[in-house]
């Protein structure tokens, strides 16, 4: 599955805005990156379900409710900007020639959207290893592998000039996420293995259903 980008980049911590204020009398903003590291700071020290959103608003130096402006709640927070990945996995399926096969498209994007560049923090790994393994995370993460799913949907839906709703789409949405999420397993397990490998072998299985099709 996709995060964020731009975790790279942690710039914009104040120590207290209530202190400080912009030229104009505002206060001083954050970043999606500042919380996100932040919050995961605290993850590692505390645990999940001892983070409270205070915590992490005290960590960046912010108010609990400027916060709220960046993400909904605490189970937002690892999965990062994920709004703006999702349309970023739509444009990499979007680019995809109408001359490939659609079990090719599929695969192809599927891998380029898994290629992270090193050097993240919080990491792509831990954000991974959080989501897959913190029990309280379970329920909100179907939320968002829903929405992942979707995108696969609608491409294959207007590939194959089939509804939304029919099986063929439904089932290479499915079908897309469990191999993703089978490659994210391994890796989490061996990390020395890139992820990519990992997902084009997993995404293989998909060609092979797809072109029978």
């Amino acid at each position: 599955m996709r995060m964020n980008r731009d975790s790279r980049v942690g710039c914009g911590i104040v120590t207290d805005p209530r202190e400080r204020s912009s030229a104009r009398g505002r206060p001083v903003a954050t970043t999606h990156a500042a919380i996100e590291q932040a919050a995961f700071e605290l993850f590692a020290e505390r645990g999940f379900a001892g983070t409270t959103l205070d915590a992490i608003a005290n960590r960046v130096g912010v108010g609990k409710r400027t916060l709220f402006r960046y993400y909904g709640s605490k189970n937002d927070i690892p999965w990062g900007r994920f709004a703006e990945t999702l349309t970023h996995f739509r444009r990499l399926l979007d680019e995809q020639s109408e001359a490939v096969p659609l079990h090719l498209a599929v695969h192809r994007a599927v891998v380029a959207f898994n290629d992270f560049p090193s050097g993240a923090q919080p990491s792509h790994l831990e954000r991974m290893r959080l989501i897959l393994t913190t029990p309280e995370l379970q329920a909100h993460s179907a939320l968002r592998y829903r929405e992942w799913r979707q995108v696969i949907v609608e491409y294959v839906a207007r590939r194959t000039g089939e509804c939304a709703d029919s099986p063929v789409p439904r089932v290479a949405g499915h079908v897309s996420l469990a191999l993703a999420l089978a490659a994210y397993e391994e890796w989490l397990a061996d990390p020395a293995v890139p992820l990519t490998e990992l997902v084009e072998r997993s995404m293989s299985t998909l060609q092979r259903y797809l072109a029978s099709g």
